[in-house]
């Protein structure tokens, strides 16, 4: 891989290279096909001159039996080839896919940094197709150029001026046919950046549509919408605008070359230089020349476009991770022991805090900002710009995200569940199909969202439970959140749409469950605080008060406004 991460022409070797076999066996049957194709008119030639000027019956058949010959293999080879390119293609297409999923799951992060979801949706599948298609054009290409040469060989056996009309005459026109690309390369690249956008726009509103109709958005969303689709549509305009001039201007080319060919042909047949027979041989392989021509054509735009689209997964792929890999190992067993020692991010300035193991800690953030950053920081998605974490003594930098992440379970407000059933979306984080996770349903009373439910836990939710109220799949997320039973469960307000009532439940039974086991609410509900061991106040991004909940609530004006409010 190249220094600084992989490039446009790394991804577009990459996915040719894994093909090579595929491409090589096509490509073959691509060239026996062509040279046949270039041969039916020179055998159409021989037979005027061997059998129909002699009239030997003997002679027409045998050239007969040649063309039925030719035209068998050359079908049964197009066949076969086609079959291989176009498996090439999807195989390419799906090892991209493959390197894409892998680069945005990498636990170092980094991929998504000012990328919408539904972009990285774009990239995975419309670029990832276009690079595909090119090692699918590959063979095409190669035949093609098998058939100029067998042609201008063809024709050099006719008449030498004309086989050197083509040997000259190709080159410069694919020359031409390059630089004629750049314009259709720079435009497929804009339109694909702006679907791309597009889509991740639309996948933004579509997931956030309960939202907006709640507080009467939608024309907003539809205008801003409107306007990104607009561009898109402009984009993908202008790109088929420079697609059809450049497939234009090749062709007129094209058929310029193949007129002076024919031209040339009738002149030499005039002055007796060739025969008949070599005139229409000359002739049918002016006319053959315009197929291998417009298979460049075709081949120059997916190339064009390939490349557009290798440099949009190069983007993607080089993307700078968000945290370092450590290699440290984690302590066996984990305590839970956090401390959290002058740590700046974001929204945080020089948080000191120390969390003893098997404690239940509140944490009340004022600034939306500062508890978002505090979660980044403990769940090993961002790195501190200063300051440091420890768990049991073990600077968080120096374990590896995806050990740091197995001790230390950050639970998102905004956690989605999946399109599975309501024991799969619970049992999801845990290590096995057989987890007993029952203590973990009746913890956050989720067991009674299965009661309500028409096949209890196997009910199939909708996508990301919608088919949920808001409070039931709170609870079902902060099941599979107790389920997974890490050595430290951060959880972010878990129950804000829950009622009160249930909110106090959950909150004796989640300290019940999690005793002896580190937790740390990020919440302002006093039913959860109340639980808690001690909380600590975040205000201005640095600690501004802790203490048990009675003593701050009664003693820290603060506080007070932020839990009571």
């Amino acid at each position: 891989m190249p220094a600084g991460g992989p490039t446009g022409g790394h991804v577009l070797r990459r996915a040719l290279g894994d093909q090579r076999r595929r491409i090589a066996v096509a490509s073959i049957l691509g060239m026996a096909h062509q040279v046949c194709e270039a041969m039916v008119p020179v055998v159409i030639g021989l037979v005027i001159d061997e059998a129909v000027a002699t009239g030997s019956s003997g002679a027409l058949l045998r050239w007969l039996l040649v063309l039925a010959a030719l035209f068998f293999i050359l079908s049964t080879c197009y066949r076969n080839s086609a079959r291989l390119t176009e498996s090439a293609a999807e195989r390419a297409a799906h090892r991209i896919r493959l390197d894409l999923g892998d680069r945005v799951l990498d636990p170092r992060g980094g991929a998504d940094a000012g990328r919408l979801p539904g972009a990285l949706t774009a990239v995975a599948t419309g670029d990832a197709r276009r690079v595909g298609s090119v090692a699918s054009a590959m063979p095409y290409a190669i035949s093609a150029l098998a058939g100029l040469a067998v042609s201008a060989v063809a024709l050099l056996r006719v008449s030498v001026p004309l086989g050197l009309l083509v040997l000259l005459g190709v080159p410069p026109l694919l020359w031409l046919g390059h630089r004629i690309s750049r314009p259709l390369e720079r435009r497929s690249e804009t339109e694909q950046e702006r679907a791309a956008h597009a889509s991740g726009v639309a996948a933004d509103l579509v997931a956030g549509l309960r939202v907006l109709k709640g507080i009467g958005a939608e024309p907003a969303a539809v205008s801003r919408y409107r306007v990104t689709s607009r561009d898109s549509l402009a984009a993908a305009l202008r790109a088929a605008r420079s697609r059809a001039w450049h497939d234009g201007a090749i062709l007129a080319l094209t058929g310029v070359f193949i007129a002076v060919i024919g031209l040339v042909g009738a002149h030499l047949a005039m002055r007796g230089t060739i025969s008949v027979g070599d005139l229409v041989a000359a002739v049918g392989l002016a006319q053959y020349l315009l197929g291998p021509f417009q298979l460049l054509t075709y081949v120059n735009g997916e190339f064009a476009q390939g490349r557009a689209s290798a440099d949009r997964i190069a983007e993607v792929l080089a993307s700078p991770p968000s945290v370092t890999a450590g290699t440290a190992a984690l302590p066996d067993p984990v305590a839970g022991r956090l401390r959290l020692r002058g740590v700046t991010h974001g929204a945080l300035r020089g948080v000191d805090l120390d969390i003893a193991p098997g404690s239940l800690v509140g944490v009340v953030a004022k600034d939306p900002a500062v508890a978002n950053d505090l979660l980044l920081c403990l769940g090993r998605e961002r790195d501190p710009d200063e300051g440091g974490i420890e768990l049991d003594g073990v600077p968080l930098t120096e374990l590896a995200p995806e050990d740091a992440r197995r001790a230390i379970l950050v639970a998102h407000h905004d956690a989605d569940l999946f399109e599975h059933s309501l024991l799969d979306n619970v049992r999801a984080a845990t290590d096995d199909d057989t987890t007993d996770v029952e203590p973990a349903l009746a913890a956050a009373t989720a067991d009674e969202v299965a009661e309500a439910l028409p096949q209890g836990v196997d009910t199939v939710l909708g996508e990301r439970g919608r088919s949920l109220s808001g409070g039931q799949r709170q609870r079902v997320a902060l099941a599979r959140a107790l389920a997974a039973d890490p050595p430290v469960l951060v959880v972010h307000d878990p129950t804000t749409a829950v009622d009160t009532v249930t909110e106090s439940r959950i909150a004796d039974r989640l300290r019940h469950l999690r005793r002896d086991r580190t937790t740390i609410l990020v919440t302002t509900s006093p039913a959860l605080l109340a639980g808690t061991d001690r909380v600590v106040m975040l205000d201005g991004g640095a600690v501004a008060a802790e203490g048990p909940h009675p003593e701050l609530v009664a003693a820290h004006e603060a506080y007070r406004t932020a839990v009571l409010a």
